[in-house]
């Protein structure tokens, strides 16, 4: 091992180079024996001496690192898992117990280290809860296949088992599912409760939970057969100030900041006729920066009387439409707007909220189904949306005005949530609990199944794969059995964070579900076993099935790696 970590480290760097090794016999009684190796390196310009390193040696620095990764996020599963504070390059605080969230922060350099990453990314893809349980499944596989190559197993037969289990471990939780209706929105805000269990928002569930079921119904076409959902059709409108218990769910459309007007101008429309315009209401300027030097008294009132003549014929062009509430996209190239042109709109009894984001613009057509103008000889009345109300509205708790349309026909079927929170920081973390809570009801309309939480899926699988694996053959039997040892980490995990103790909680898990008892888990507000379907502590089937999928897959991906090639 000396020799080998020697010709490894020194001689890339050390043309030429003579040693001496003593080496001693581990028996006292013998004398010392002495062996002179004399080791040469080329010196020739150019040769350098590459040894390859084993692929067992790799596969386990692999498997080392990505353990390393998934114990970093261990102690955050489940409802009684830790929160992770962490300080960004920028000098930002972040405090949060989401799997993604925390991976997605963290500078990983090891190249396995990265797939843990980008696994963890991808259970929040495909099933948006889960993945702090990804990891940790990942983690207790590649525990479980550093076992089995210890003892000789070739990796390609391991792999090959793996997936065979992870296919027959999805047929089983298929098995012991149970329907869900989307017209059922109990048994939606029961799966969405046991999702934010887990986050720092959890004793704000209660008003929680029904606003992200109520926000992802809304935006559903057709239930009966809807088979995805857009979460970009649900606007997050983030307002510091109050507390999450004053957070509330929009059928309209909100805006961050008030109206913009001048003395005299309205707050409040009812029966809004709203335009959306991208054109300036400022005066021209030339294509190329010109200056323009005036010295006669006379020509600067006709420059400024030509000015107010210009703005009035815009604004006059808006009212003619049947305009009362004006929409002003931000621009870049001049003034979206002045004084005057407010002056004017104010008089003509219109209410403007300026600086509207290009990026928004698509969803606030869709929301008040408007059109943006680019051109003030386009406005039509065809083109305008319509709202009940319109008025500014100050938020308790911190005297900001926002701007909240009310009463939308809204034929794009977009929801808004307006996030309130004392602070930033809470106010972030409350915006990811509710996505997370959202992804919980997308699962739920893309598979239509829920099963038991607390870890009761995962020891029923682990029971069915262990009866499974003694029907097969050969080394399948085996690794199989790996497999399912491997999966009732997570209620070892989820006591072992409870403060319980986890042997004789997973014993007592084993006991239930041998006797058939499939909904038994794990009760962390009593610190005993209970049936998980009498508490309502419900998931999406999807969340577990993706993540045996997704965490099987990656380990397979790993065991394949036999080197490791470092490209300059």
């Amino acid at each position: 091992n000396d020799l080998k970590y020697i010709r490894t480290n020194f001689f890339n760097y050390i043309p030429s180079i003579n040693i001496v090794l003593v080496f001693c016999h581990p028996i006292p009684s013998n004398p010392i024996q002495t062996n002179s190796i004399k080791l040469n390196m080329a010196t020739r310009s150019g040769e350098t001496f590459i040894d390859k390193v084993k692929g067992k040696d790799v596969r386990t620095s692999n498997i080392i690192a990505a353990k390393a990764v998934a114990n970093a996020v261990r102690t955050s599963l489940g409802p009684r898992g830790m929160d992770k504070l962490m300080e960004l390059s920028n000098g930002e605080v972040l405090i949060s117990n989401d799997g993604a969230t925390i991976l997605s922060k963290m500078n990983v350099l090891h190249p396995a280290a990265k797939m843990l990453v980008e696994l963890s990314q991808s259970q929040d893809i495909e099933a948006g809860d889960g993945t702090t349980t990804v990891v940790v499944v990942a983690g207790a596989l590649l525990e479980a296949c550093g076992t089995l190559l210890s003892k000789g197993i070739h990796p390609m037969a391991i792999a090959a088992s793996f997936m065979k289990a992870a296919d027959e471990a999805t047929k089983i939780l298929e098995g012991i599912a149970r329907p869900v209706d989307l017209n059922d929105r109990e048994a939606l805000i029961h799966a969405v409760n046991t999702c934010l269990s887990s986050k720092v928002v959890c004793q704000n569930s209660d008003l929680l939970a029904p606003i992200a079921v109520d926000s992802v119904l809304g935006v559903i076409e057709d239930r009966e057969t809807a088979t995805n959902v857009d979460l970009r059709d649900i606007r997050m409108v983030e307002q510091a100030g109050g507390t999450i218990d004053d957070t509330e769910l929009v059928n309209g459309l909100v805006f961050r900041k008030g109206s913009t007007k001048s003395a005299g101008g309205p707050s409040q429309i009812s029966n809004a006729k709203i335009a959306m315009i991208q054109f300036c209401l400022s005066a021209p300027k030339t294509d190329m920066d010109n200056n323009i030097v005036v010295s006669d008294y006379a020509a600067m009132d006709r420059i400024l009387r030509d000015e107010r003549k210009y703005l009035l014929g815009l604004c006059k062009k808006i009212k003619k439409s049947g305009t009362n509430v004006l929409l002003i996209q931000k621009s870049i190239l001049r003034d979206a707007y002045n004084e005057l042109s407010l002056h004017f709109l104010a008089k003509m009894g219109i209410l403007v909220v300026t600086d509207v984001d290009r990026n928004d613009v698509e969803f606030i057509c869709r929301t008040l189904g408007c059109t943006p103008v680019a051109h003030v000889d386009s406005l039509a009345k065809d083109k305008l949306g319509e709202s009940e109300h319109v008025g500014d509205v100050v938020m308790p708790g911190s005297g900001h005005k926002v701007v909240k349309f009310t009463g939308v026909k809204n034929p794009g079927k977009t929801m808004t949530v307006l996030l309130r929170g004392s602070n930033d920081l809470v106010l972030a973390e409350a915006n990811r609990s509710i996505h997370d809570a959202q992804c919980v009801v997308r699962s739920l309309v893309k598979k239509r199944f829920l099963i038991a939480g607390g870890g009761a899926p995962e020891v029923e699988v682990s029971l069915r794969l262990k009866e499974y694996a003694l029907s097969c053959s050969g080394m399948d039997s085996y690794c199989i059995k790996a497999f399912a040892e491997a999966l009732e980490d997570i209620p070892y995990t989820l006591a072992e964070n409870a403060g319980m103790k986890p042997i004789d909680i997973v014993t007592e898990l084993r006991k239930e579900h041998a006797e058939g008892k499939t909904g038994a888990g794990i009760n962390v507000k009593k610190n005993i076993v209970s049936n998980m379907y009498d508490l309502n502590v419900l998931q999406p089937l999807l969340v577990s099935t993706s993540a045996i999928n997704l965490a099987t897959e990656t380990v397979c991906m790993l065991l394949k790696v036999d080197d490791l090639v470092v490209v300059q």
